[in-house]
């Protein structure tokens, strides 16, 4: 293909062919080029295609440089080497790892000689590579302004230490190389710190995800990037592999090229697919994505957990090696002699060192047998909350036996019943021993969750939930947790640690976590009455979430089911910190105060339940609610027709749901109302309330509002044909959204007004309904996928019937739903519930 363009261009220039002439013929033989790739990729998609593409597009620059030489020089054109222009590869195309739809990082080094138009050849030169199509990263330095650059931005020096010489000029690289070795030698501590730091803010960035970024993300090539930096600037070598049996073994780097040339495929194989510079593994593009990288469904996995599985175990090979190896590196630069003292002084024992609740050891320090390994944990002063890289590399080289002993076991059980858990679990984790030590957990390491819901694999959700119970930031739940002695405390923990270890397996993960935590801890000699609490806990994991978030939590059957559950106000207050840490690790702010107050209630409510069950009756409630009303102070001073009307309220839901305060406010608000006033609140999450007489188009108004994700609607029937419409949004909104909102609520009272709602996807037998629910309310639960406009289509569809919502609750992930509908028994919905199915749904 390169011999034909060059031939091409050659007839041209003999033609005296423009620029614009010459640039379409380049383009066209690059576009060929990359419309081939994607059978290239298929055979040969790894680091051997990274270097076949960096060479290809080594061989498109030559040409595009050779024809401005032969345009400026015509037939006296001198060898490239006298010609003080050198073209030097950058960054990952100095690497030759570069991607299809990367950009081409260049440095054009010169020197202006005179004789030579080297600045106007050049610009030529830049100009011609873009009006080809090339994503040219560009820059230019003469070489005698090299050094000064360096000092302006690290990111420089990162991208020279990188270099490769492509074309032009040897004499010129050669001094480049000699200003290069004096750089690597300069500022080197602020270099090491500088880099170390962008590598800190990145991994905040990119954390390990469901949806992880492998090239910027954790175990990502930037970390392999990382190393190399670190490696060249702190030893001089060109290549990482000269460092093996020097600073790593053998069988290290093998594992770490190995993961690092599966990334360079599945990077490869992203951009091919999207046509487009992406560095996301993300779910719509996995399905192609796991095919190109040759899995196929098995009976036990589908394509796209094998392919998941292998993705997170090259990201964590890779970030075990990177990161172990870049603070064994920089060691050296970093200490400093004063620090001799100091580490005198935190001698633990010897080669332990405590400083500021984090242990260090020495590199060279030599690995002990599980056994004396697992006695050192436990001997370990509770201060000690973090591991140094030097300790979780000592830790990975543990010796571990083929078979635990009755002592291994014994160990282990104290170990799990160690206060600081958490600093332990995430050690053996990020050592790589840990499905070694706790064989159970071999099928949550690595174990994707597609869900929707959850942001990390089954193995990282699980070390966090422990992270998350170490600084608990509710204060119900702290006080819960703090009333716990030590040893109800371990029990806490070590059943949310296990609340997964069930899942990646056929069988409900709440069934078999159970029986897979029940064989460990007899193994272990547990105490049976901790291993019925703990095999309890995990059981029921997230029944406390379930229903909370999707049932009615006023149903007294429902509450009368929970408790008879949970039994007592022990398991409640352990299932309550478990649920907390549960959804707190599932991502940043999912635990919102929406759901603690959904938890809190339901909390609530199962506590009158163990007081007295004749509590939790509709009937009972209500007259309690209203007695508390009569107690306060602004009950007293209302007129006395105001003070019949709260005994008139129809709604059974304001008595259950609000507090007597909240529903005196309301009478209060209400009783003046002649059209209609509404209250917009925007505090942690959007809520909007309105009071209305006259009718309110309910089905156009949560139509017009699909833009936003609701999370419960409640509908109270108040006194003289006047309703209060209360609609939570699962987070707050911008001002100028505000001003939206109050529109769309004003123009919802034009009972004329029409929305064109797409009818939504929902299958018949995701449809359940209970006409006795209650005494007064039926119910009606949809479990169907996640789509937009849904809440307004059901509303829509209950208008026509005249039926009457009480309240909605709606709980949602990005694939599903499952809402639950709570309707007044007016004699519409039950005696037309085939219907409204029928029109609700499209099929079986």
């Amino acid at each position: 293909m390169i011999t034909e363009m060059n031939i091409e261009v050659e007839e041209l220039i003999e033609k005296n062919a423009n620029d614009f002439q010459i640039a379409k013929v380049f383009k066209k033989y690059i576009k060929e080029y990359v419309d081939s790739i994607d059978t290239s990729i298929d055979t040969n998609g790894g680091k051997d295609f990274f270097v076949k593409h960096t060479k290809n597009t080594d061989m498109f620059l030559i040409s595009l440089y050779k024809y401005i030489l032969r345009k400026n020089f015509g037939s006296y054109q001198p060898m490239s080497t006298a010609i003080p222009i050198s073209l030097i590869a950058l960054g990952s195309y100095g690497r030759e790892q570069l991607c299809i739809y990367s950009d081409i990082d260049l440095m054009i080094l010169y020197e202006d000689i005179k004789g030579y138009n080297t600045k106007d050849m050049i610009q030529e030169f830049i100009t011609l590579a873009w009006d080809c199509g090339l994503k040219l990263g560009s820059r230019v330095h003469e070489l005698k302004d090299v050094a000064d650059s360096v000092k302006e931005d690290v990111t420089i020096k990162t991208a020279l230490i990188e270099s490769r010489l492509i074309y032009g000029s040897k004499y010129l690289w050669f001094g480049f190389e000699n200003v290069l070795n004096r750089i690597r030698k300069t500022d080197q501590l602020q270099f090491v710190l500088e880099k170390k730091q962008e590598h800190k803010d990145r991994l905040l960035k990119y954390p390990l995800k469901m949806e992880p970024n492998i090239k910027d993300g954790y175990g990502g090539m930037r970390e392999a990037n990382m190393v190399f930096w670190i490696a060249n600037i702190v030893f001089g070598v060109t290549k990482l592999k000269y460092l093996m049996d020097k600073e790593f073994t053998e069988e290290e780097y093998k594992k770490y090229r190995t993961s690092l040339e599966y990334i360079f495929q599945v990077r490869n194989h992203l951009h091919n697919i999207a046509k487009k510079k992406l560095d996301t593994v993300n779910f719509d593009i996995l399905p192609e994505l796991s095919s190109k990288l040759g899995f196929k469904h098995t009976p036990r996995k589908t394509k796209e957990t094998q392919a998941m599985n292998k993705i997170f175990e090259s990201l964590h090979n890779i970030h075990f090696f990177t990161n172990i190896l870049t603070k064994k590196f920089t060691r050296a630069i970093e200490f400093k002699n004063e620090n001799y003292d100091l580490v005198r002084k935190h001698r633990f024992k010897k080669n332990l060192f405590i400083y500021e609740g984090k242990l260090y050891t020495s590199y060279f320090n030599k690995p002990k047998t599980l056994t004396a390994f697992l006695k050192e944990l436990i001997s370990l002063p509770i201060e000690v909350e973090r591991y140094d890289q030097s300790y979780v590399y000592y830790a990975s080289k543990t010796i571990l036996p083929h078979k635990q002993t009755k002592e291994h076991k014994q160990l282990l059980k104290r170990l799990l019943y160690k206060e600081s858990l958490y600093a332990i679990m995430k050690l053996l984790y990020n050592a790589r021993i840990f499905q070694t030590i706790f064989p159970i957990t071999k099928k949550m390491i690595n174990q994707p969750q597609f869900d929707g819901y959850h942001e990390l694999p089954v193995d990282v959700h699980s070390i966090k939930t422990l992270k998350h119970l170490a600084d608990i930031k509710d204060d119900f739940v702290k006080e819960l947790y703090d009333k716990f002695d030590k040893t109800e405390q371990s029990l806490v923990k070590i059943a949310t640690f296990f609340h997964d270890v069930g899942k990646g397996r056929h069988n409900d993960h709440h069934v078999s976590g159970e029986k897979l935590f029940r064989n460990m801890a007899n193994g272990l000699d547990f105490k049976s009455e901790h291993v019925q609490i703990i095999a309890k806990l995990i059981r029921y994991h997230n029944m406390m979430s379930k229903v909370a978030t999707s049932e009615d939590i006023y149903s007294e059957k429902i509450i009368r089911n929970f408790a008879g559950l949970v039994l007592n106000k022990k398991f409640l207050d352990m299932l309550f910190v478990l649920t907390y840490a549960d959804i707190s690790a599932v991502g940043k702010n999912v635990y919102k105060s929406s759901t603690s107050a959904l938890l809190k209630e339901l909390y609530n409510q199962t506590m009158y339940a163990f007081e007295d069950v004749t509590l939790l009756t509709e009937s009972s409630r209500r007259v309690r609610k209203i007695n508390s009303i009569k107690k306060l102070k602004q009950y007293i001073e209302l007129p006395s027709l105001i003070k019949k009307k709260i005994s008139y309220i129809s709604s059974n839901q304001i008595f259950l749901q609000l507090k007597a305060a909240d529903i005196l406010d309301l009478v209060i608000k209400a009783k003046d109302v002649e059209t209609y006033t509404y209250k917009i609140l925007n505090d942690s999450q959007l809520t909007i309330r309105i009071i209305r007489k006259i009718p309110l188009n309910l089905g156009y108004l949560l139509g017009r509002l699909e833009f936003l994700d609701i999370s419960t609607m409640n509908i109270f029937k108040l006194f003289d044909d006047k309703k209060c419409f209360e609609i939570t949004f699962t987070e707050k909104v911008t001002e100028g959204d505000i001003l939206h909102i109050e529109d769309i609520i004003k123009s919802s009272f034009d009972m004329s007004k029409k929305l064109n709602i797409k009818k939504p996807n929902i299958l018949k037998n995701e449809v359940e309904i209970d006409c006795n629910h209650t005494s007064y309310l039926a119910s009606m639960k949809i479990n169907s996928t996640n789509q937009k406009g849904l809440l307004a289509y059901i509303t829509k569809i209950f208008d026509d019937f005249n039926v009457e919502i009480e309240s909605a609750k709606l709980s949602s992930t990005k694939r599903k739903v499952r809402d639950l509908f709570l309707i007044e028994k007016n004699g519409n919905f039950c005696i037309n519930t085939d219907k409204i199915v029928d029109i609700i749904s499209s099929g079986e």
